[in-house]
């Protein structure tokens, strides 16, 4: 990138909400604006995770742009590559590369009040722009815990998002800590190699079953000579979510029902009794994210399984150690312990009209207006920002109902005309934020009894939309001027007016 380069709008991240801020900007015919990216290709968490079995347990086609489907998904549930393969098709189509920036992660974005832009420096060298969209994500930076002993460990330690593919697990005793979303996918998927599995698990997760099947050359033609029918295939996914929302949000007792199907999934595969109770959760389901796989329960069941119901406590040497004292000898170590989610690392380098960096401001939690600005951060927004996630849906539709609100954004500036800035009301944030966290109340995150990766250190849910895509949706179509303060650039400082002198006439000249 040339040193000092202007654009209009420089978008961080190439992931979903990256990719799809880039496109959108094309689309609304602005063509200044840059993708900057750390690493050396697009995709995101997509790209960063590649473990064993790695794939969304959102189904294909509904977790993909509407604006882009995609008629040639080789499974109801994708895998990682295929994923990571349509984000790269996605760029290509759209012909997104000549903006985007690799290897050039950003060290610091500082406001400059004067002349109404950002300036960022990042690893490749210092631009401007009048508009940042971040779109570095929630599950972008893991989350290793600070384990006692843990640096003295002379085996292979690594995370699930960081995967070693040069460290071969076959024949080795492997501790997994964790029981998430990627713990499940990799526990089958490395079982059948490795000497023994110890697996830690601070909280047991509530599975179902994972209803994955190959779509078929006839369907995947079909989709391709009748767009429509892929269309109503997405409509009929994105429907059953909806009308499932009102159990998560009002009536978190219905969902005892599902709690009944998940106990009959477990009976299924697990025999032992001694081994059920370990693994059946004492919290209402969907209070954490429900978990979806037909392979993680047969693979706990197996001879070369240990499962211990705690957390990892400490490390001796090559011996792990269980908060209940329970011992293990292994010769590697996996952390499936989640990401920095309730305290983005990017808030750290995010420095706004007030001196302060984003973190500061969101010291007491992360708020912001529609889940896009944040006050006294001007004409800065984020692509799933606070309170966007979903426990129950495609975040794809999340991120495109942000994209609607980038896009009108940047159309009012433009009607605004010359240089000027939009900064969030602190009241219209605290008001949207009271409303969202009213809602929260009543919902299963926050009734269910459990303590999840959806909550910050003060216990508030940051992280969830209380409500349906379609009210999220209607929520973001729209800038209201009314909730942001309009900025232009400051006068410029008045400078003295000269003093005329007068040429003396001497006398008798």
């Amino acid at each position: 990138m040339t040193q000092h380069e202007h654009v209009r709008v420089a978008v961080i991240g190439s992931g979903f909400g990256g990719l799809g801020a880039a496109v959108r900007l094309r689309r609304e015919g602005v063509t200044d604006f840059v993708v900057l990216e750390r690493a050396d290709s697009v995709g995101g968490t997509w790209r960063d995770n590649s473990y064993p079995g790695c794939a969304c347990d959102v189904p294909s086609h509904l977790y993909s742009f509407s604006f882009a489907p995609n008629p040639d998904w080789p499974r109801t549930f994708s895998g990682q590559e295929h994923i990571r393969a349509y984000l790269e098709h996605v760029a290509d189509v759209f012909r997104l590369r000549s903006h985007l920036r690799f290897n050039s992660e950003v060290k610091m974005m500082t406001w400059d009040g004067a002349k109404l832009r950002w300036v960022i420096e990042t690893s490749s060298g210092t631009l401007t722009a009048d508009v940042v969209v971040s779109a570095t994500g929630p599950l972008s930076d893991p989350k290793v815990p600070d384990v006692p002993g843990l640096d003295t460990f002379p085996g292979k330690v690594f995370h699930s998002a960081r995967w070693d593919h040069d460290y071969d697990l076959r024949g080795k005793r492997v501790a997994m800590i964790g029981t998430g979303a990627s713990a499940i996918q990799i526990v089958p998927s490395i079982q059948p190699d490795v000497a023994k599995l110890t697996l830690f698990q601070r909280t047991p997760p509530w599975v179902m079953p994972r209803v994955d099947r190959a779509i078929s050359g006839a369907e995947r033609w079909l989709h391709r000579q009748l767009p429509f029918t892929s269309q109503a295939r997405r409509g009929l996914l994105w429907g059953l979510r909806e009308l499932q929302v009102q159990a998560f949000t009002k009536r978190p007792d219905e969902l005892g029902i599902v709690e009944q199907l998940a106990k009959r999934n477990m009976a299924r595969a697990i025999k032992d009794p001694q081994l059920r109770a370990k693994l059946t959760p004492s919290y209402r389901i969907g209070c954490k994210r429900i978990l979806l796989s037909s392979t993680y329960y047969p693979a706990l069941a197996q001879p070369n399984v240990d499962v211990v119901a705690s957390g990892l406590g400490e490390v001796r040497g090559s011996t792990v150690v269980a908060a209940d004292g329970t011992e293990a000898e292994v010769d590697a170590i996996v952390f499936g312990t989640g990401f920095h989610v309730t305290d983005m690392p990017i808030a750290d380098r995010v420095v706004g009209a007030e001196g302060k960096t984003l973190a500061e401001a969101w010291q007491s939690g992360m708020k912001s207006l529609r889940g896009a600005t944040a006050a006294g951060f001007p004409n800065w927004m984020t692509i799933i920002g606070p309170n966007t996630g979903l426990g129950n849906s495609s975040m794809i539709l999340m991120i495109e109902s942000q994209l609607n609100y980038m896009a009108d954004y940047v159309k009012q500036l433009e009607v605004l005309g010359g240089p000027a800035a939009l900064d969030a009301r602190p009241g219209a944030v605290d008001a949207w934020n009271h409303r969202v966290q009213e809602r929260m109340k009543r919902t299963v995150w926050n009734t269910g009894g459990c303590t999840s990766w959806y909550l910050d250190d003060n216990g508030v849910n940051t992280t969830i939309w209380p409500g349906t895509t379609t009210e999220f949706r209607g929520a973001t179509r729209r800038v209201d001027l009314g909730e942001y303060d309009l900025l232009r650039p400051p006068p410029a400082p008045e400078t003295a007016p000269k003093r005329r002198t007068k040429k003396r006439v001497e006398a008798g000249a």
